[in-house]
């Protein structure tokens, strides 16, 4: 139980961490503030929940911080050292059992989670500071996007992996796949979005990429891409202030989300339902957004600073 909060590890989690180094989780139906998190050092490039719930990790400046959800202790309880740069995205294996990371030191990276060591166990290096890494559903080949515009899929069974690159001359951005393993998005600093159709992945056969769809998804840099739990939507993101909805039956806009504010958005997360989708902006200020109206529902308003991460898990909540 995290104390002294109202909040019960396994209930619903959403966290938001930027430029002001610090880390807050809030309540997401009441957008309280429950708990504040020193990140101490840099910003925060990225956050992501253990799907045991019980720990949040934080991508920064060199290290990865971990904390502890089931404690009100404010500071990290481990900290990942030994990397130089910034590291740009993390996320966990299903069951827990190890964690992967990119970065601008040019790798990929596997650590076992259930090591005492602390140690890095694999590291998959290319020539061009690492942007994103993505963890395909079948749990065995990691999708890596670096600033070169190459996409690698390294295949963590056999160590093979092989290269494509969607766009000449453009940094890819992020990368998703939707959990039924049926299609992969990338976004670039163009605003542009590519999507593929996959095949394959299961047993010990690699995935196979067919492309199916080229949106020009935003007018400048874009950011975040994410597919909705139910695989219907896909949500990008981007320096144009807006965040959009498409639809993955035939990647038609559903909807364009911008506030007033007009200012970057950074990252985005679907709830449970596929109905709501949060969002992470310059002006400091995280937002719950109806995909089917448009409209702001909730405000999670405390930063400093830009919010440039968050991360979310719930099972299903109804916001009403």
């Amino acid at each position: 139980m995290i104390v002294d909060s109202g909040l019960k590890t396994g209930q619903v989690i959403l966290a938001t961490g930027g430029y002001d180094h610090t880390i807050k989780i809030w309540q997401a139906h009441t957008s309280t503030c429950i708990r504040t998190a020193q990140h101490a050092d840099s910003q925060v490039n990225a956050l992501e929940i253990t799907p045991d719930k019980f720990i949040i990790a934080a991508a920064g400046y060199q290290h990865i911080r971990m904390y502890d959800l089931g404690s009100s202790n404010p500071n990290p309880v481990i900290n990942y050292e030994g990397v130089s740069k910034n590291i740009t995205g993390l996320g966990f294996q299903e069951d827990g059992k190890w964690m992967f990371t990119g970065g601008e030191d040019c790798s990929a990276r596997i650590w076992d989670l259930r090591s005492s060591s602390l140690q890095c166990q694999r590291i998959f290096q290319v020539s061009a500071p690492v942007n994103c890494v993505c963890l395909h559903p079948n749990q065995a080949e990691l999708i890596v996007g670096d600033q070169s515009g190459v996409i690698h899929l390294w295949d963590l069974r056999s160590d093979h992996n092989e290269q494509l690159i969607p766009e000449a001359e453009a940094s890819v951005q992020d990368i998703a796949i939707d959990s039924d393993g049926t299609y992969m998005a990338a976004v670039n600093n163009k605003g542009h979005c590519y999507i593929w159709v996959l095949a394959g992945g299961v047993a010990e056969e690699p995935t196979r990429l067919s492309p199916h769809h080229k949106l020009v998804a935003h007018k400048r840099y874009a950011l975040c891409c994410r597919f909705s739990p139910d695989s219907s939507l896909l949500v990008t993101t981007s320096a144009d202030q807006t965040a959009r909805v498409w639809k993955t039956s035939d990647f038609s806009e559903l909807q364009s989300l911008q506030h007033d504010a007009k200012r970057w958005v950074w990252d985005a997360a679907f709830s449970a339902d596929s109905e709501y989708v949060f969002t992470a902006c310059s002006d400091g200020i995280a937002r719950l957004w109806n995909v089917s109206s448009g409209t702001v529902e909730r405000e999670y308003q405390g930063h400093q600073k830009a919010v440039t991460a968050l991360a979310f898990r719930d099972e299903v909540l109804h916001y009403n």
